[in-house]
């Protein structure tokens, strides 16, 4: 019977990558210079702190440059609010989503199941769902719709078997 696994996954070395080159252009550039503005990536979170709120955004932009360069999705970021930090200084939390969560899983059921194609069915396994059916023809029915279809966080089709 085949199947296919839908999963969301973000690669932590092109991340990792992204952000070591929006600090080393945050040191160089001529409007960034005196702020002090720091780009850093703890676990699964990028911290961003500049001297204002207006520096911050355009550290956030050149951030967001980079990862998108280097074929990051930004659906995988999510940003907290802005906080002020010591001194007046700005600071934002920037956490990156991999896998899909519990909602997601349900969000992306329900849609597949809302297509109406008979003998495809899904199920959760961790953080990915198995989607199987007695033809290949309506798997590839079920990937051209799910791509045109904007659930908020990116998506990645793997383990195509027939």
């Amino acid at each position: 019977m085949p199947t296919f696994d839908i999963v969301s996954e973000v690669d932590f070395q092109e991340v990792r990558n992204a952000v070591d080159q929006a600090s080393r252009e945050a040191a160089t550039r001529f409007d960034f210079k005196g702020t002090d503005s720091k780009v850093e990536l703890v676990d699964q979170t990028i911290l961003v702190e500049s001297a204002t709120e207006d520096r911050l955004k355009a550290l956030v932009q050149v951030l967001e440059e980079k990862l998108v360069r280097r074929d990051v999705s930004l659906k995988a970021l999510s940003r907290s609010a802005v906080e002020e930090a010591s001194k007046g200084r700005a600071r934002q939390r920037i956490t990156i989503n991999a896998g899909i969560s519990a909602d997601h899983a349900k969000k992306i059921n329900r849609f597949i199941k809302l297509l109406g194609i008979k003998s495809v069915s899904a199920q959760a396994q961790g953080d990915q769902l198995r989607v199987t059916s007695k033809k290949r023809d309506d798997l590839q029915e079920v990937i051209s719709k799910l791509k045109a279809e904007d659930f908020g966080i990116p998506l990645q089709f793997t383990n195509f078997r027939d």
